[in-house]
């Protein structure tokens, strides 16, 4: 056997170059097969790590959806209740308003009415027991708060009234005048004459008498003929330099 000689097989001698070659085209084969196998191993990995992170995502998405919901649920809940709440107390704090208010009213109402009284009993006094002669009228009869109503429905009432065989006075009475006083003096005479027709050819004056007037009112009082009276201490004042007769 020669030096390149190492087997023999089949009664023929195997040379190292052929063993080398063998041995090759054995080590290609293996480093293909392992080559195949990685690449499927590597491609079966992505397939599964791409499904996975699919399912992962997908759960997610519905966990954040679930626990959104839950949330919204709970936060609407939340707000319904402090809505229900808060109204009842809206309406609680708004019906003690109203209530306050109510009392409010009754005692101004009351103070007003007590005032009111007042200035009228004030008023009616000073041409009762004092000097009933005024406009250049001596008036015999003085008469208080007259309510007259006709059939025809011309109702009206009327604070003072003075009265002698020519002429009628109307005193409207005020705690304080407005211009919207003197358009009511102008609706008491025409009801007056409805309601007091035995005194219709009579001549008939009004007066304003209040313990204070509004320069507008006295302008306005002034333009429409309408006498001021007002108090001055225990005594009154009367102005009636426009004065008309109606």
């Amino acid at each position: 056997m020669t030096t390149d000689t190492v087997v023999e097989t089949n009664n023929k001698p195997l040379t190292m170059d052929t063993l080398m070659a063998r041995v090759d085209a054995i080590l290609e084969r293996s480093s293909a097969k392992i080559e195949r196998d990685l690449a499927e191993s590597s491609a079966k990995f992505q397939r599964d790590l791409a499904q996975s992170n699919a399912e992962a995502s997908a759960r997610f998405e519905r966990d954040l959806a679930k626990s959104n919901a839950e949330a919204s649920a709970r936060s609407d809940a939340e707000w319904k209740k402090w809505r229900e709440e808060w109204r009842k107390e809206w309406d609680k704090g708004m019906k003690e308003l109203r209530d306050a208010q109510a009392a409010t009213n009754k005692q101004l109402g009351g103070i007003g009415n007590n005032l009111g009284a007042e200035t009228t009993e004030f008023f009616y006094n000073s041409f009762k027991y004092g000097n009933k002669e005024i406009f250049g009228e001596k008036f015999d009869d003085v008469f208080t708060e007259e309510k007259r109503k006709t059939i025809k429905g011309y109702e009206d009432e009327y604070d003072i009234l003075l009265f002698n065989g020519q002429a009628v006075c109307i005193i409207e009475v005020k705690t304080k005048a407005d211009t919207s006083d003197v358009l009511d003096m102008g609706r008491k005479k025409i009801t007056f004459r409805k309601n007091f027709p035995e005194h219709n050819a009579k001549r008939l004056y009004l007066a304003m008498a209040s313990k204070k007037f509004h320069p507008l009112t006295e302008k306005a009082c002034k333009e429409n003929g309408i006498a001021m009276i007002k108090q001055v201490g225990n005594t009154v004042a009367i102005y009636d330099e426009n004065l008309k007769t109606f």
